[in-house]
């Protein structure tokens, strides 16, 4: 029997399938063939939402639980023409974490939208607030921080589905799988860690309506440093370079952005934390013959953008 799902879901969903096979059977093999030297003492300091847009490596111990939130905004792009213009979109994701073991999370969420835009060029006007969709976020540890060994790697996918276009606003089927490889480390005990991501994402959005189907995809590399400043609180700054391209395979390169601000991370309670980012962007270059002389990216990519996340573990 024939599947009822188009061709440009399947393939993208199947890949994600297959990646979280592989992680199920790595992990299969650890617990059969256990490390005989556990290098030490585990890190104390959970990286997994130290970090601003850049993720930590870290999962939660078996059995562990947690809900979160967490919300992306993006503002400012670049004007259509003379009068009042400006643009503003948040992304809110409520979502709940399960670590079925020391070294996987699984995390299903549900996303919103809000957005205000006007006069805003490739962009049409539209003031709302909606449910969007929703996401399954996987990630395999494949070994802790110790003493012996302070830093970690892991890998991250987490297939997505909205009902919205990211930028623009617009209704549509909109299937992406965000891949990132994850690097952490714990630079000075107990006062210094670094975050290092490569991430990429393709997106297949079709509009509602006309049909049209559109493919492009993000090559991206983020990196930050935190500081230890008081026992519950950690600041220090991130940068972020992204590519955009045509296709779903990085076929055509349109664009690329850089964004620096600062993270502050706070312990909130034993169980709860609060993180916050902001980003601007400080230079960027847009291939698009009519913006390719202007100093940003404000085609593919806003000017500035915030990260907020709230999460309990229970």
């Amino acid at each position: 029997m024939p599947s009822r799902f188009p061709a440009y879901i399947r393939r993208p969903a199947a890949r994600a399938a297959a990646v979280m096979s592989a992680l199920i059977l790595l992990q299969a093999s650890a617990l059969a063939k256990p490390d005989q030297d556990n290098g030490g003492e585990p890190d104390k300091v959970d990286t997994e939402n130290l970090f601003g847009f850049t993720e930590g490596t870290d999962t939660g111990k078996k059995g562990e639980q947690e809900a979160l939130v967490d919300m992306i905004g993006r503002f400012s792009k670049r004007r259509d023409g003379p009068g009042r213009s400006g643009y503003g979109s948040a992304q809110p994701l409520i979502s709940y974490q399960y670590d079925p073991t020391d070294n996987i999370s699984i995390e299903p969420g549900l996303l919103f939208d809000a957005r205000d835009h006007r006069n805003i060029a490739g962009v049409p006007d539209k003031t709302f607030g909606t449910f969007n969709g929703g996401s399954l976020e996987l990630k395999y540890q494949f070994f802790k921080r110790t003493d012996e060994r302070p830093f970690s790697l892991a890998l991250q996918v987490e297939p997505q589905y909205a009902r919205i276009t990211p930028i623009e606003g617009q209704g549509a089927d909109v299937f992406s799988v965000e891949t990132r490889l994850i690097a952490d480390a714990r630079i000075v005990p107990d006062k210094l860690w670094g975050g290092l991501n490569l991430i990429y994402d393709p997106q297949v959005a079709r509009l509602k309506g006309s049909g049209e189907v559109d493919r492009s995809s993000t090559l991206s590399i983020s990196g930050t440093l935190m500081t230890k400043v008081a026992d519950s609180l950690f600041v220090g700054p991130e940068l972020r370079y992204l590519r955009a391209y045509d296709g779903t395979y990085l076929n055509r390169f349109l664009g690329h952005a850089m964004f620096a601000g600062p993270v502050l991370h706070y312990q909130v309670m034993e169980k709860g934390f609060l993180s916050l980012a902001y980003a601007t962007q400080v230079f960027g270059h847009d291939r698009d013959p009519d913006f390719v002389g202007r100093a940003f990216n404000l085609n593919q990519f806003a000017r500035h953008a915030v990260r907020v996340r709230f999460g309990v573990e229970f």
